[in-house]
């Protein structure tokens, strides 16, 4: 990892206090948020700065976690008022989720502003927040070298011309099937990504949960399979656990082709196979770049391709 003062990959997101409930257990004001995860998986491969925002009841042995991680917290905002706060339930199966509640307190107001150090970035992972903020990062860099955007069907919703502005802005759009299906209105995957690339991105990344995931070009797709686990605890924040490695993964290489991100891929892939064993960020504050690397050659090796 490169420790020089200045990040190599800043992650623009959401930070939150989550009450998760699954078949097995209730765990009550863990640590959640888009960011908090991506940054920790980013952290294993280079210097990871996080933009997000926090109230002041945000828990300070939290904070000491990520700084424990070695994540640059200079652009860390913290508002009066109280942190975002959401819950969710796990059906039997763990594959579908209900929002309880969502509480955005002082993330309804969050206007992402970049430190100097991060504003010259060459990896950028734009997390699910409104395209309108993301725009709103974009204009704060000077020459990112590949911004990865991540967004939800409530934005192709309610802000699709926006989103359309920022999508052809970034390298990579990441989103799920259902989505691909909602923004382009194509049932076939190929179709939708044949749509979502004219619209500007080199690369379309469809995450297709417990299938994995399809990287999308000009020159053509590559697939990779999630890694099987026997039993794990909570697949919250895995998505951006796996977007979180992959930049990571992407920015230590210093690359932006395709064989590069399709490397990145299987460490994003492993990096969020360690993350859903435990709750929140318990797994990936133990794991060490040595457990990644022993998994992702056994995964490798298992599917030839990768």
């Amino acid at each position: 990892m490169n420790n020089s003062s200045a990040p190599e990959l800043v992650i623009v997101g959401s930070i939150g206090i989550d009450t998760i409930e699954t078949p097995r257990e209730k765990r009550e004001e863990i640590l959640g948020g888009s960011v908090s995860y991506a940054c920790a998986a980013g952290s294993f491969f280079v210097k990871t700065g996080m933009v997000g925002v926090v109230g002041t009841d945000f828990p300070k042995e939290c904070r000491e976690l990520w700084e424990g991680m070695g994540i640059d917290l200079s652009g860390l905002q913290t508002e009066e008022g109280k942190t975002f706060r959401w819950s969710g339930v796990y059906e039997k199966n763990m594959d579908n989720r209900r929002t309880l509640f969502t509480e955005l307190n002082v993330f309804e107001h969050f206007s992402p502003e970049l430190p100097e150090a991060y504003r010259d970035a060459p990896y950028l992972f734009l997390a699910n927040i409104h395209p309108a903020l993301q725009l709103h990062v974009l204009e704060q860099l000077h020459s990112p070298k590949f911004v990865l955007i991540d967004t939800m069907d409530l934005w192709i919703n309610i802000a699709r011309d926006e989103l359309i502005q920022v999508v052809g802005k970034c390298d990579m759009l990441t989103l799920n099937e259902s989505e691909a299906r909602l923004f382009t209105g194509k049932d076939c995957l190929n179709e939708a990504s044949a749509e979502l690339l004219k619209m500007g991105p080199e690369f379309v990344l469809i995450k297709k949960g417990e299938s994995g995931s399809i990287l999308f070009s000009a020159e053509g797709s590559f697939s990779i399979p999630a890694y099987q686990l026997d039993d794990f605890k909570d697949p919250t924040g895995a998505g951006d656990t796996f977007a979180g490695g992959l930049m990571g993964a992407l920015a230590e290489s210093g690359k932006t082709d395709a064989a590069a991100i399709q490397q990145a891929m299987a460490y994003g892939t492993v990096t969020a196979s360690f993350g859903v064993e435990e709750f929140s960020l318990e797994r990936l504050a133990e794991l060490n770049r040595m457990q990644i690397d022993e998994r992702c050659a056994s995964f490798r090796s298992a599917c030839l391709d990768c």
